[in-house]
């Protein structure tokens, strides 16, 4: 992903600070006043948050992508209706958007690094307690633990990346950004097959992810502690900067927040509800799920290509359009041939969910400010999470009481167009400061 404007950076000093810009100084020497051995543990801890970021954004999706290879027996195992499948992937959305607004509140306290491997450990704890639930209800609970964790290590992954790299932002992004697209993707094509290999049983299928999630655990604990990185930086930052502008007023603002909720409706609906729309048209289970790794490892070339071609150009209208056309195109193969070219589908909705990466570039590209650009990102995610959580329980519900697939996929297709209209809205030329 690329490096973002200097003017949009939050992380960026202006001139009149008298503290030394981070752009300048050299990898694990960041900060002033470093000795010879405090730079060698400098290095060292960086080498470990390095190792931290990209065990954790291994552990962002496997919760969720692993589950939706593996819905079928899951709900047959605990008698789960269409209806309550649908709410369990409505839940992801829902915790990201609850519990996701505390965590700058947490790392404020606690210190981002010991939130994160909080939430890696609350990760973890969901994942083994998910196999043995007896019912519907511990099965959500072991979930929501699970989901709750990746909710604030989600919002504080580029924290981590700004407080401990601020010369190397875009680079470090990009290998976050691979990271998590890795282990999305390969959640869902391992699942089914390595749940055959281990005896057929649905639980040790998906307990199996809770090892993965230990690994991430550990390189965090060393920094529970390490709270004291940029308190100076915040204090000299927040002084100098003109005030946040008030985002509830801007009608950009609105659109972004409804444009992100649009694709992260697409995004869940797809994590969620797609290896079964396969399955039911005959595709088997482990094909099934390596069709979803396909859609969700075209995240990686084009997390980088989207965000850089945004950038240069002065709306973002066009982009937006053309992903919405990938998508409505991949959903009505999905309704006439799901089985007959399910590798095409698989490729454009692939390619229509990288309306996420679009989205994360335009909130930094609609403010002036670094102030402005939290605000922002916290408003625009917040409203957008909440707007996307009715649509898995939707498509499970029209799923459930149609007995097929064909009205719920027409809805996915048609929440397309307003997708495609509010996103070229939310990509004009402005700023939420001239709005507000």
């Amino acid at each position: 992903m690329p490096d973002e404007p200097k003017t949009l950076d939050p992380t960026a000093r202006p001139a009149t600070t008298t503290v030394p810009a981070a752009t300048t100084a050299p990898p694990g020497a960041a900060f002033a006043g470093d000795s010879p051995a405090t730079g060698r543990a400098r290095r060292w801890t960086l080498g470990l948050v390095t190792i931290g970021l990209v065990l954790a954004a291994l552990n962002l999706r496997p919760a969720i992508t692993s589950l939706g290879a593996l819905l079928e027996e899951v709900s047959a195992d605990l008698h789960m209706s269409g209806t309550v499948a649908g709410v369990l992937t409505s839940v992801p959305p829902l915790c990201f958007a609850i519990f996701g607004i505390t965590a700058p509140r947490l790392a404020r306290r606690f210190g981002p690094a010991a939130v994160v491997c909080a939430g890696m450990a609350a990760i973890l704890t969901g994942l083994i307690l998910r196999p043995f639930a007896g019912g519907t209800v511990g099965f959500l609970a072991a979930s929501a633990l699970a989901l709750m964790g990746i909710a604030v290590s989600n919002v504080l992954m580029p924290v981590i990346v700004k407080r401990y790299f601020p010369d190397r932002v875009g680079s470090m992004t990009g290998l976050y950004s691979m990271a998590l697209a890795l282990g999305t993707s390969m959640a869902a094509a391992a699942t089914v097959p390595m749940t055959a290999a281990l005896g057929g049983d649905w639980r040790i299928g998906l307990g199996v992810w809770a090892a993965v999630a230990a690994l991430a655990v550990l390189p965090w604990i060393p920094l529970v502690r390490d709270r004291d990185r940029a308190p100076q930086e915040s204090r000299a930052t927040t002084a100098t900067e003109a005030p946040a502008p008030r985002v509830t007023r801007s009608r950009t603002a609105w659109a972004l927040g409804c444009f992100f909720g649009l694709q992260a409706t697409g995004a869940y609906i797809t994590m969620g509800w797609m290896p079964q729309i396969f399955r039911d048209a005959g595709v088997p289970a482990s094909t099934a799920g390596v069709l979803l790794a396909v859609t969700m490892v075209m995240g990686v070339p084009l997390a980088f290509v989207i965000p850089r071609l945004a950038t240069r150009m002065k709306t973002q209208g066009p982009i937006v359009v053309a992903l919405g056309l990938c998508g409505l195109t991949g959903y009505t193969g999905l309704f006439f041939a799901p089985a007959a070219g399910a590798w095409v589908w698989a490729v454009l909705l692939g390619v229509s969910n990288c309306a996420f990466p679009l989205a994360l570039t335009m909130i930094g590209m609609r403010s002036r400010t670094g102030a402005g650009v939290v605000r922002l990102s916290a408003f625009a995610q917040s409203v957008g999470y909440l707007i996307s959580i009715p649509g898995p329980l939707l498509v499970g519900v029209l799923y459930q009481h149609s007995g097929g697939w064909g009205l719920p996929i027409a809805l996915m297709g048609g929440l397309m167009v307003p997708q495609m209209i509010i996103g070229t809205l939310a990509g004009r030329d402005r700023t939420v400061e001239d709005e507000c």
